[in-house]
């Protein structure tokens, strides 16, 4: 009965009430500024975990880096999108096995909206086993796939594709336990989530507690202060923050009007007040290697 189920932090050898604390570096291999940061993040720093966007021009530098460093803890994030004005790519695929997921420029649709306009399930579903199939070439062992911008959650057909395709390609999914934010999400989309996870816990899948939302501020101070609250307002249980991370230099700087936020996270998530925050909350941070030991048909090496 699902009463009955032990917590996830139970299952991960911790007690129901502990804190544990996914902390999840996005967009890993976007540019070469967004690796650089991730690099010095997950060995200086306090990210636990990763997801590295395969189609991406600098996919192979982070790629070397991770063969380099099989305890970094990296995924899959799973990219039907290419949302910068003039730093834009492709698919992974060949484009005339995908041609709804290009635009008319040959390059991946900047918006979710116009994914779900033009691209059918099964281009989705092609483009995601050649994006895990190209990081496994490179030698990453993915721990997890998880979707950039959201779209595997933006139609009930991908959702499909997202959840079937993991489980056969042996990858753990990003997933939530039912939570009034995604119940209402996937509502919208046809999909009664409360009943789907049940399905998804019989089947061995393994669904996070919590999504820990956090950043806001202009300056530095003024984000850290948010980012330290979110971590003294942490659950019990397992929680994802997601983090996106760069450096200060010209080639983000011509990417995205928001690398100074990103740049933010770097510094907070390398400063010794957030280690110590986090030490004096007795937060654990974990990887999804972790995680995905406990999904039946994940395993992670």
């Amino acid at each position: 009965m699902p009463g009955t189920r032990r917590s996830l932090a139970e299952r991960l050898g911790c007690n129901a009430s502990d804190r544990l604390l996914l902390l999840h570096a996005d967009d890993v291999g976007m540019c070469h500024s967004a690796n650089v940061a991730t690099m010095q993040a997950m060995t200086e720093g306090l990210v636990s975990t990763g997801a590295v966007m395969v189609p991406c021009p600098w996919f192979p530098e982070i790629a070397e880096w991770a063969r380099e460093h099989p305890e970094a803890d990296l995924g899959v994030h799973l990219t039907h999108t290419a949302e910068w004005r003039t730093y834009r790519w492709g698919s992974v695929a060949s484009r005339g096995d995908v041609p709804g997921l290009l635009d008319d420029e040959g390059f991946l649709w900047r918006k979710v909206p116009q994914v779900v306009e033009h691209a059918s399930p099964e281009e989705i579903e092609i483009e995601m086993r050649a994006q895990i199939e190209r990081a496994r070439q490179f030698g990453l062992k993915p721990t997890h796939v998880d979707t950039h911008m959201g779209t595997m959650f933006a139609s009930k057909a991908y959702l499909d594709v997202y959840l079937r395709v993991s489980r056969e390609m042996g990858v753990m999914p990003m997933l939530f336990e039912p939570r009034p934010w995604i119940n209402e999400r996937l509502a919208r989309l046809g999909v009664d989530y409360p009943v789907l996870a049940e399905r998804l816990h019989a089947e061995g899948y393994v669904l996070l507690d919590h999504m820990a939302r956090a950043g806001g501020g202009d300056t530095l101070e003024e984000r850290q202060a948010n980012y330290h609250q979110a971590l003294r307002d942490l659950k019990p249980g397992v929680s994802l923050m997601i983090l996106h991370l760069n450096g200060d230099d010209a080639e983000v700087r011509a990417i995205t009007n928001d690398w100074p936020n990103r740049y933010h996270e770097l510094r907070i998530f390398t400063s010794s007040d957030t280690r110590a925050l986090i030490e004096a909350e007795s937060i654990k941070l974990i990887g999804y290697r972790e995680v995905a030991r406990l999904c039946e048909f994940s395993a992670p090496a």
